[in-house]
């Protein structure tokens, strides 16, 4: 399965997501593909190895100078990533908003697929910038399901609506309903507001809100700076504990 993180809005986790969700899957016996679509490279500096290159990174595929097999790195504990660069910050700009262009990821991770014998469902996990544009868009028009992260602040309600009226207008291109559902984030049970955003998303959305949500805990705050997941940097706390329950539930509704 190809799952994209993507919402408009920034802070709300989605990095940190893809990051603990692909551990999750390479914990239970997964060998989950990692893709940074997004210029700043969080996910790339949490890995360490930023490439000088731009042909070594995501860039070098919409160049296409690479394929993206061949650009991706090991990641121990967690997989394989295939980084990205500043200079994806140009794709828009060189490459235009043509077909080609735009479904230059779907067909980059057909070739994968295709590759590896009875794994055409290999779990990619693709980190996307927050905002609309061509890598966001390859990234939509690749994915199986788009996991979106919202944050419990009231802003997040209105990130949900606008995501909500961006997918409504690309779904007549795509031809298809986008699979999607809503993952809350930075969730403290002590706070009325993070059961009334709860509450209201669900009103809302129904089914697509997962049940897991993700609690503010300093685990999942700290383990970037490390250079960890969750699970690598304290395995027993509350933020390891919903990044798993969130790989069942994931799997139960066989999205993984």
């Amino acid at each position: 399965m190809r799952i994209a993180l993507f919402n408009q809005k920034g802070g709300v986790g989605k990095t940190t997501t893809a990051l603990n969700l692909a551990a999750a899957i390479f914990r239970e016996g997964g060998q989950p593909l990692l893709l940074d679509l997004d210029p700043q490279c969080h996910l790339t500096v949490i890995h360490g190895s930023t490439p000088r290159d731009s042909g070594r990174s995501l860039f070098g595929f919409f160049q296409g100078i690479r394929a993206l097999d061949e650009l991706a790195i090991p990641w121990e504990g967690i997989g394989r990533l295939v980084p990205s660069h500043q200079q994806l910050i140009k794709v828009d700009s060189i490459f235009g908003k043509g077909p080609a262009i735009l479904n230059k990821l779907r067909l980059g991770l057909d070739v994968i697929d295709e590759s590896i014998p009875g794994n055409a469902a290999q779990n990619t996990i693709i980190d996307c910038c927050p905002y609309v544009g061509v890598l966001a868009l390859n990234a939509i028009f690749a994915c199986d399901v788009l996991l979106i992260p919202i944050s419990t602040d009231y802003m997040s309600l209105q990130a949900a609506e606008q995501m909500t009226r961006t997918l409504e207008i690309l779904e007549p291109v795509l031809k298809r309903r986008v699979e999607r559902r809503y993952l809350l984030t930075r969730y403290d049970r002590r706070r009325n507001m993070s059961k009334d955003i709860q509450n209201q998303l669900r009103q809302r959305y129904d089914e697509e809100v997962l049940q897991t949500v993700i609690s503010e805990n300093v685990a999942i705050a700290e383990s970037p700076s490390k250079k960890r997941d969750v699970f690598n940097h304290n395995a027993s706390s509350v933020g390891a504990k919903d990044y798993m329950a969130l790989y069942k539930e994931l799997r139960q509704q066989n999205l993984i």
